[in-house]
């Protein structure tokens, strides 16, 4: 068979002849993390409309096509879900925020806002992002906390305290895999026994931490028990 006289080599033709074209325009632009390069890039987000052509001129509409999201660094394009990714400054700044909330929710459950709770409260938001953080800052913030909201010290987790602490855990959740969702509440562990046993409140606070994060309530028994034995 001589070549291009084949079932392949007809279709080969028929594509030139026939086929489809999208004309993209672009109605937005941003920042995104982009899954094929592995990092926070720019992006243009498009719509398309599709032409049927012949022999490479458009003829027929055939439609719309996207919205689509085009990385302005590999060009690859991708669903508009991609969005619902954070980049890494805003995973960051919400990881930050997240450790931030479970230390003073932790705090204030505690009744007594001691020395050594203070210092390993200072300590785990340090390390997640707020460098000047201090003891202090920390003590100021639950006080005013409580005379703003007319929070008891060392009652169980209520419903308001429940509320910010799933404002700042729920989105971020998603993102994380199980060892940072358990991270997280070990920080808050940490600040509880610094002081001495955990508190019915202080357990309540972590209970509604765990349940923020998607822990099943089993392996949050087990993570504040881990927390508690010195290793």
């Amino acid at each position: 068979m001589l070549p291009g006289r084949g079932r392949d080599g007809r279709a080969a033709r028929r594509a030139r002849i026939l086929g489809t074209r999208t004309s993209w325009s672009a109605v937005g632009d941003g920042e995104f993390f982009c899954p094929g390069c592995g990092g926070d890039r720019n992006y243009q987000r498009l719509t398309g409309r599709r032409r049927f052509t012949m022999l490479g001129v458009p003829v027929l509409p055939r439609g719309e096509s996207g919205p689509v999201v085009e990385c302005a660094a590999c060009r690859r394009h991708f669903g508009t879900d991609v969005m619902d990714h954070p980049t890494t400054t805003r995973f960051s700044a919400m990881l930050r925020d997240a450790v931030h909330t479970v230390a003073l929710a932790v705090l204030a459950a505690g009744g007594t806002c001691s020395r050594t709770s203070l210092e390993a409260a200072a300590t785990e938001v340090r390390a997640a992002g707020f460098d000047d953080c201090t003891e202090d800052q920390l003590n100021a913030l639950v006080e005013a906390l409580a005379a703003d909201t007319g929070r008891v010290y060392g009652e169980p987790c209520g419903a308001g305290l429940a509320i910010e602490l799933h404002e700042a855990l729920d989105p971020l959740a998603p993102h994380l895999a199980a060892a940072g969702r358990e991270s997280i509440l070990l920080q808050g562990a940490r600040i509880a026994l610094a002081d001495g046993p955990y508190t019915p409140a202080e357990r309540d606070v972590l209970s509604t931490v765990g349940a923020a994060l998607t822990i099943c309530g089993d392996d949050v028994s087990r993570l504040l028990a881990a927390a508690r034995t010195p290793s």
